[in-house]
């Protein structure tokens, strides 16, 4: 853990996201990797320019984004969190690339620290979700790029799956279905918030939308849904620990503050054997969104 205070958004990607398990840091970078790439590749990034990483966090996207830049490029990171501008700082240091990177700690909705017409190319991966005002963000992105610059965002589109209590992280929870709804109250979660939650209530038609109402053009979309056989976790124990996002509970911390001590030793009996040989299922849905300004 830190040796301080750090503020939600650190505290989630740098430990609370897996536990600080190792091992489940590196299954969860199973999945991200390949977005990153994604990310990247739709942004057509070409040697020499400036890419601009909004809400970069832990600078998953901007590092990958040196290379595609090579020597003569730049890369900035930008997030509204200070602990994790200086975090991604000291890694550029640690790297050695400091002298190609800038951070910078800025908000989404504004990008108030960028200049006008001053980046290439903007990426986000998982920003929008966290944001009120997406139509303000669209507007900053469209002013920091030069004419002819481009956008490559993704986002999670989380109301693709409907609430059913009769599954909990992708297990069949179907004889424990009235213990997964006391968690979810707990949490303040359900069908009925959606419509005022951030992280919910949009789809991958309203990020082309407000996109083209911005004035991006060239403009293309991609809904990635996948259900397969598996498990976001390891085992019962890390599932445990994790925390799903930094405005939530761990689930450990959920399920124990939701349920008495006997509702917690049915829910255990039940999901345990199940989480442990990862007999579950992988529900995802993603967009990937990216266009360009009119030169």
């Amino acid at each position: 853990m830190p040796d301080r205070d750090i503020d939600k958004w650190a505290a989630w990607l740098l430990e609370r996201r897996d536990g600080g398990d190792q091992q489940q840091r590196a299954k969860a970078l199973e999945h991200l990797l390949p977005i990153r790439d994604r990310v990247l590749d739709n942004a057509g990034i070409k040697a020499g320019e400036t890419v601009l990483d909004v809400g970069g966090g832990d600078g998953l996207v901007a590092f990958g984004a040196l290379d595609r830049v090579g020597a003569s490029g730049a890369v900035t990171l930008s997030d509204v969190s200070a602990d994790l501008v200086a975090h991604a700082t000291g890694v550029a240091d640690e790297l050695g690339v400091r002298d190609r990177m800038s951070f910078v700690v800025t908000r989404a909705e504004d990008l108030e620290a960028i200049a006008d017409g001053s980046v290439d190319v903007v990426t986000t991966r998982s920003v929008l979700i966290y944001v009120d005002d997406k139509a303000a963000a669209f507007r900053a992105f469209h002013r920091v790029l030069r004419p002819s610059g481009r956008f490559s965002i993704f986002e999670p589109i989380n109301n693709y799956f409907p609430w059913d209590p009769t599954e909990f992280w992708g297990f069949d929870t179907t004889p424990v279905a009235d213990l997964v709804e006391k968690v979810w109250a707990y949490e303040g979660w359900g069908p009925e918030l959606d419509a005022a939650d951030p992280m919910m209530n949009f789809s991958e038609r309203d990020l082309v939308r407000l996109a083209e109402e911005t004035g991006f053009s060239d403009i293309h979309a991609d809904l990635r849904i996948d259900v397969e056989p598996g498990s976001w976790v390891l085992d019962w124990d890390r599932l445990m620990g994790t925390t799903p996002n930094p405005n939530a509970l761990s689930v450990g911390e959920s399920i124990h503050g939701a349920l008495t001590e006997a509702e917690v030793a049915r829910l255990e009996s039940h999901l345990r054997p199940l989480v442990d040989k990862g007999d579950g299922v992988i529900r995802s849905a993603f967009a990937y969104v990216w266009g360009s300004k009119r030169s």
